[in-house]
């Protein structure tokens, strides 16, 4: 995988309380930052500090993210905000190695340099630096990856299909889980390169064909389809609109996992799948963020 190196890279810095508050302001702040644009990470430091990192692609607008340091964090995060210019570096990979290995049942996502910590009886999934979305740090991503634990050890799903995949995460999680072919789509060319790398990089890369679609509007669905097992991690208002679509492609007593969703926002989400003749098979929260598993009312 080509580096995403800059001639110089900038980014900012500050401390809060507590791992709890520092993953729930950069969730907010990943909400409200151009993804590609700005990368946000929190770690505990070597004193047990936990800091908030901005990562960015571009000198940075100082007065604009002080003020949305604040919305997030409040005043006194502003105020010690700390801006710095280092040399140039891949800043995307910056960003990841303060992170640590996220278990998600069976599941571990980790990065390159936690590969040899992963435990024997854990299906580890490693996931490049890259200009995509999904680490497996989210709420919405970790909750997909719980509900695909269970979904897949009650039954063996023959097609599966990863909509809006990223970086690749669930797809290489499900061809793992049940070493069977995965159809991964992205309408970002860019993760579509990046599913592939990474599907090669866990050793799943024949199972997982990754095509770039808007939807499923793509040969691709029509020659893969009926799905067993759709996973659909991206916003509550493309998943309501996609909802008859999804459905349609969707096989006998199939399931769809979606995620994405705010609270609020979950009982809308369901009702347009209700509509559709999909039913509630369970909820999940995790960090804020709530996923749902759906299948077939018949």
């Amino acid at each position: 995988m080509t580096p995403t190196v800059t001639p110089q890279s900038n980014s900012a810095t500050f401390s809060v309380g507590d791992e709890r508050r520092a993953r729930g302001i950069v969730d907010v702040l990943e909400e409200s930052l151009e993804p590609g644009e700005v990368a946000v990470a929190a770690f505990e430091n070597a004193g047990g500090v936990w800091e908030v990192v901005l990562h960015f692609s571009a000198p940075p607008d100082e007065a604009a993210i002080r003020h949305l340091v604040g919305l997030a964090a409040g005043d006194d995060a502003a105020a010690a905000l700390a801006f710095r210019t280092v040399e140039a570096r891949d800043w995307v990979r910056a960003s990841l190695e303060g992170l640590v290995p996220v278990p998600a049942g069976r599941f571990v996502v980790h990065g390159r340099h936690d590969r040899d910590r992963i435990a024997p009886n854990k299906l580890g999934i490693e996931i490049e630096a890259a200009l995509a979305f999904g680490t497996g740090h989210h709420g919405t991503t970790r909750g997909c990856l719980l509900l695909l634990d269970a979904a897949m050890k009650r039954r063996r799903p023959a097609r599966v299909l990863d909509l809006g995949s990223g970086t690749g995460v669930l797809a290489i999680a499900a061809a793992k889980a049940r070493r069977l072919p995965v159809l991964a789509s992205d309408i970002d060319p860019q993760a579509v390169v990046v599913a592939g790398d990474n599907a090669r990089l866990n050793g799943v890369g024949p199972l997982i064909g990754a095509v770039r679609a808007t939807g499923f509007a793509a040969p691709a669905f029509r020659r893969n389809a009926p799905f067993d097992l759709i996973l659909a991690n991206i916003l509550a208002n493309p998943l309501r609109q996609m909802a008859p679509a999804m459905a349609a492609h969707l096989a006998p007593r199939g399931q769809v996992i979606l995620s994405g969703l705010l609270p609020a926002h979950t009982r809308g989400v369901i009702a347009s799948y209700r509509a559709v003749g999909l039913v509630l098979a369970r909820r999940m929260q995790v960090d804020g963020w709530c996923s749902l598993l759906m299948r077939r009312a018949d």
